[in-house]
């Protein structure tokens, strides 16, 4: 590998042969050897990134055409540079390093004999996927755009959307050996110069090797985490991005996925979506509603289910009480063994269907479902309300994709606390998550605002949305929420 301070020579042989070093045995490198002016030159690409037909059209024929009428090297680059080249992204190398990194790029670049720098022009042709509706957070109205893996493409979208000079996109460099481009987008005036410094620390200081997905980088973004849940979390369309960067929120668009990262996230968004904000708000704030009771049910019913059949069992109605027992007695297992078995068939199952190709993964599922469902019933390992509280609790958990995972993991542990002590240790478990969770921040920002802290004026978006002439009528900043000791100076009094 070749050393970041390494200058490029002026000898052209020395060059190519110190490029050859660097690349090894490895077949995509191409060096074109050519005469440019009466001086030995060479052009230099990557296999498989660069359009050939742009290659042929851009640079070889008129660095062929150029006369043989210059005294020096550096009077025919100098021309290269300005007349024969015509490329929007012109750049130039001193050192083999950024050499190499921007050849690997989809760059080409070309090395005249008796000049130490390299001139290279953007040939980008890798292949890409099409923007395409996004997967995760399907909408019934609005916007049927998703990010793509191409951070160029991805920032051009959200540029549609905010037309204004004051959004800025920041490319960074990421992984010592991927090089891979990060980009930090945000609204000046509207972000926090404290958070965005921090942000920007934590990303240029990330220690990491390779970066290849956003998911890397969150945990550096996320700080000391003290609970499963999390300050950061991701979105894949571009017009949610838009509104979070517009309230002073970061977003980090990682080159090579669709997903982008929104530092801060506050808890209370998990329960939000684009529809909200599109449909009337008496029905935006129902679905609201229904969302946050499917948090709560898809979150403690298994363990409420088992603490109340294990040890409050006459707190149930005695018709409910009778079909308890009559279930308990047909059933080998305690009822917190069936609840932990039960809930882990049915993640066994989730992860089958999710994993196989998508043309048998719906068939799998399904199947799975009924086939294992009905007959461990009939066998007699599981009762049959066990099974309804299982379906209820993870269709209640698909009503917020972004948090499934951290109430599966949550789910298990309010079973078994539910059998150990019964109401007494869902209440203790209850109050240690909330502990947790209210002590979780992003630079000082806390992430259960507006909640707690609470802000009565904030709260006309959180359990339930007002109409846009209200929510107009005061721009929301993240960083002014209370709670928050972010200080920049001339910004507007906590919301």
């Amino acid at each position: 590998m070749t050393n970041s301070n390494t200058p490029l020579s002026a000898v052209l042989s020395e060059n190519l042969e110190t490029l050859r070093n660097a690349f090894d045995v490895s077949s995509d490198l191409v060096i074109r050897e050519i005469v440019v002016a009466g001086f030995s030159a060479a052009v230099v690409s990557i296999e498989g990134m660069i359009d050939r037909h742009m290659m042929t059209d851009a640079v070889l024929l008129p660095l062929s055409r150029m006369p043989h009428t210059y005294k020096t090297a550096d009077d025919a680059m100098r021309d290269i540079e300005k007349t024969v080249l015509g490329f929007v992204d012109l750049l130039k190398a001193d050192t083999l390093e950024q050499l190499s990194e921007l050849i690997v790029s989809g760059f080409a670049a070309v090395l005249l004999d008796g000049v130490d720098r390299a001139v290279l022009g953007g040939l980008q042709a890798f292949m890409i996927r099409g923007v395409s509706e996004p997967s995760t957070e399907v909408g019934v109205r609005g916007s049927r755009e998703g990010f793509t893996e191409a951070i160029r493409i991805n920032v051009s979208m959200i540029r549609r959307r905010l037309k204004t000079p004051n959004l800025t996109f920041e490319m960074l460099t990421v992984g010592g050996m991927s090089k891979t481009a990060v980009c930090l987008c945000y609204m000046r005036g509207r972000v926090s110069n404290a958070l965005l410094k921090d942000v920007r620390k934590r990303i240029q200081n990330c220690p990491l090797d390779i970066v290849l997905e956003s998911g890397y980088l969150q945990p550096f973004l996320e700080g000391k985490r003290r609970s499963l849940f999390t300050g950061v979390d991701v979105t894949e369309r571009p017009d949610t991005l838009c509104g979070k960067v517009a309230e002073g929120r970061i977003g980090v668009l990682v080159d090579g996925t669709p997903f982008a990262l929104v530092v801060p996230y506050l808890f209370a968004e998990h329960f939000q979506s684009m529809d909200d904000y599109t449909q009337h708000p008496v029905y935006a704030s129902f679905i609201r509603l229904i969302k946050y009771v499917s948090f709560f049910i898809s979150l403690l019913l298994p363990g409420l289910y088992v603490a109340i059949g294990t040890h409050h069992a006459d707190m149930l109605p005695s018709e409910l009480l009778l079909t308890f027992i009559n279930s308990a007695r047909s059933t080998p297992f305690p009822l917190v063994a069936e609840a932990l078995l039960i809930h882990f068939l049915f993640e066994i199952m989730r992860e089958a269907g999710l994993r196989f190709p998508k043309s048998v993964g719906h068939a799998v599922s399904i199947v799975g479902a009924l086939v294992i469902g009905e007959s461990v019933v009939r066998a007699g390992l599981v009762g049959a309300p066990m099974v309804i509280v299982v379906a209820l609790t993870s269709i209640s958990a698909f009503v917020i994709p972004s948090l499934y995972g951290s109430i599966a993991v949550l789910r298990f542990l309010f079973i078994v606390l539910g059998g150990a002590l019964g109401l007494y240790g869902v209440l203790l478990g209850a109050l240690l998550l909330l502990c947790s969770l209210v002590s979780l921040d992003v630079d000082t920002i806390p992430v259960t605002a507006p909640i707690t802290p609470f802000s009565l004026k904030a709260m006309r978006d959180v359990f339930i949305r007002s109409g846009w002439r209200r929510l107009s009528k005061n721009s929301f900043r993240v960083q002014n929420v209370v709670g928050s000791e972010i200080k920049d100076g001339e910004e507007e009094a906590p919301q």
